[in-house]
């Protein structure tokens, strides 16, 4: 897998601000299919630092509705994998500058 298709967006919280300023921890929405070491090699080539740790989380898809003039419409919101990475100290990632 390319490293472009790993990494499809950083997610922008403020959970994972406070994470970034203490733990030195970023969040981004990956690939289904990445594994830990695809995530770690796509985030040090894009950004160019130093990756310690990769966690990853997958979340399930989820049941919603809503009410219109037409009734009620049921629909599904797709399921998404996240990794939370951990950089060296002293490095930082640009993420507002690339958003």
């Amino acid at each position: 897998m390319k490293p472009s298709d790993v990494l499809i967006k950083p997610i922008l919280s403020e959970k994972i601000n406070k994470q970034t300023e203490k733990q030195n921890r970023y969040a981004f929405v990956v690939n289904r299919k990445a594994n830990k070491l695809e995530i770690k090699k796509a985030v040090e080539s894009f950004y160019g630092v130093q990756v310690q740790d990769v966690n990853t989380a997958v979340i399930p898809s989820k049941a919603k509705s809503r009410y219109t003039k037409a009734g009620f419409i049921n629909g599904r919101k797709p399921a998404k994998k996240k990794a939370f990475v951990t950089i060296a100290e002293g490095e930082t990632i640009d993420i507002y500058g690339t958003v």
